[in-house]
């Protein structure tokens, strides 16, 4: 008669679940384990016949097969021990049957029976609620997968716990969420002298989740500025918390359990690669910008990245979510992210100043932003030009409003487009608004439509650029508590979208 126990193979943030199999047969003694395992789940035999060693359980001296169903899904990962423990007790009848398949179990073993956290305990959790199960997991993930909710998550420390809450010996308590944690220590938007308009920029990028560009010599502050955009953001709705963690869950990214309400920031240096940017590698896992889901990608540097990873951000944006596809994988996985990019104007760095630059000036500089392609440049809705701080302006007082102040207005932005959008699926916020949806809230008055008109046939927009101005506008206009987009909003929605040089052009 065969055992069964239920585990979770992973595809992207999605958990799968399998039918862990145990068959006890007569013949020449064997432990086999059959279903596309990679060599972790093979080795899970030599780690069960320990632990069980340990415990004074015998294995019988029959021929053990452990087969993961469905036999053709790829099994990866050290999580696979403990199911394949609890079906091989079961089939040695040490554990009732019934209770071991009512529940969805992950979790590595050490030799001597003790249980070692996994990653992806929270979408583990997930799926062991839609097939209405409870959850079975070592107790360094209970706290992480009992944030779902919606089933029982049971945390034993060791294999001889899990054998004592199934018999009933010693049963276990249901485990409880991980703490909440907050902003701890977030920079001020103060700190930084002058720099208003950039400042403004920030602001807008924050309320409307639109990309942004900074182009500046170096020193000007551009990364001090990136830094202080946590600061201004509205906390993770619970939604947006449980998505960004299931994506930190199965990076291995939470901090004993807790799900922090901060929205992630992501700074990846400019030597990444591909699959550190955009996901892949081993196992396809997620890369920096699926990790940056519901939060900011900062990406310095911009133009010293490899051209085919800057040239793999183009779809991401547009669509929310990336598919890694490999040989033997094809992951999907969300990645609605606000880029921010920091670049210096060509590689010496001072273009605009005739005492430093190079003697390829301005020739250096159209060929160092070349770098970026016209696409990927369209994505950007913000451009603004950071220029150099004097030293003399370094001991002037702080000025402009702190970032409390402007969280303030970012949130009521952010509120009025929460309500705009509700119903209306994926989209969140002005960023996402596209086809009618977009003309119904951000088409302007008169005056607005003809001075977008203008501009679009002054600088040759295309029609993604026409779009992102429109969304901008919405966003200033939300700033500014009105419920029509009006000429001064489109107005300062273009003076971010084109640069002091093509003016002067």
């Amino acid at each position: 008669m065969v055992a069964r126990a239920y585990t979770v193979a992973f595809e992207g943030v999605d958990a799968r679940l399998v039918e862990v199999q145990c068959a006890v047969a007569a013949g020449l003694p064997a432990f086999s384990i059959v279903g596309l395992p990679d060599k972790a789940v093979s080795e899970a035999r030599d780690r069960v016949r320990a632990a069980l060693t340990a415990m004074s359980i015998a294995l019988p001296p029959k021929r053990i097969t452990i087969n993961l169903s469905p036999a053709d899904l790829p099994k990866e990962g050290s999580h696979f021990d403990l199911p394949i423990a609890l079906a091989l007790l079961a089939a040695m009848d040490v554990l009732p049957r019934d209770a071991v398949e009512q529940c969805v179990a992950l979790g590595e073993m050490s030799l001597d029976g003790s249980l070692v956290p996994v990653i992806g305990a929270l979408p583990a959790a997930m799926a062991a609620a839609e097939a209405d199960r409870s959850l079975i997991c070592p107790r360094a993930c209970g706290s992480e997968a009992a944030w779902v909710g919606a089933t029982p998550v049971f945390a034993p420390a060791s294999l001889a716990a899990a054998i004592g809450h199934f018999t009933g010996q010693s049963p276990l308590a249901t485990a409880e969420p991980g703490e909440v944690t907050g902003a701890q220590g977030s920079r001020d938007l103060r700190d930084v002298k002058g720099q208003e308009r950039a400042k403004r920029a920030l602001e807008i990028a924050a309320a409307g989740r639109h990309h942004m560009l900074m182009v500046g010599s170096p020193g000007a502050g551009k990364s001090m500025l990136a830094a202080r955009m946590p600061g201004i953001l509205p906390p993770l709705s619970p939604v947006e918390a449980l998505e960004t963690s299931m994506i930190h869950s199965l990076a291995g990214l939470l901090d004993e359990g807790g799900i922090s309400r901060d929205r992630p920031f992501r700074e990846p240096h400019h030597t990444a690669s591909m699959a550190a940017i955009v996901g892949g590698g081993r196992g396809a896992k997620p890369g920096e910008i699926s990790l940056a889901h519901n939060g900011v990608l900062f990406m310095d540097e911009f133009p010293e990245f490899p051209r085919m990873v800057l040239e793999t951000l183009r779809q991401p944006i547009e669509t929310g979510q990336v598919v890694v596809a490999r040989a033997n994988a094809h992951m999907r996985y969300p990645c609605r992210f606000l880029l921010m990019a920091a670049a210096n104007p060509c590689r010496c760095g001072h273009l605009a100043d005739p005492a430093q630059a190079c003697a390829r000036a301005p020739i250096c500089g159209d060929d160092y932003m070349g770098k970026i392609s016209g696409p990927l440049m369209d994505r950007f809705d913000l451009r603004i030009e950071v220029p150099p701080v004097a030293f003399t302006d370094l001991d002037l007082p702080e000025s402009g409003d702190s970032s409390a102040t402007v969280a303030e207005r970012v949130t009521r932005a952010r509120a009025v487009q929460a309500a705009r959008f509700d119903g209306l699926g994926d989209m969140r916020v002005n960023a996402d608004a596209e086809g009618q949806v977009l003309e119904q809230i951000a088409t302007p008055d008169a005056e607005g439509r003809a001075l977008l008109a203008q501009v679009a046939e002054r600088f040759g927009l295309s029609a993604r650029g026409y779009h992102r101005v429109m969304r901008v506008a919405r966003t200033i206009a939300d700033l500014d508590g009105s419920q029509d987009v009006r000429r001064p909003h489109v107005a300062e929605a273009v003076s971010f979208r084109i640069t002091a040089m093509q003016q002067a052009a």
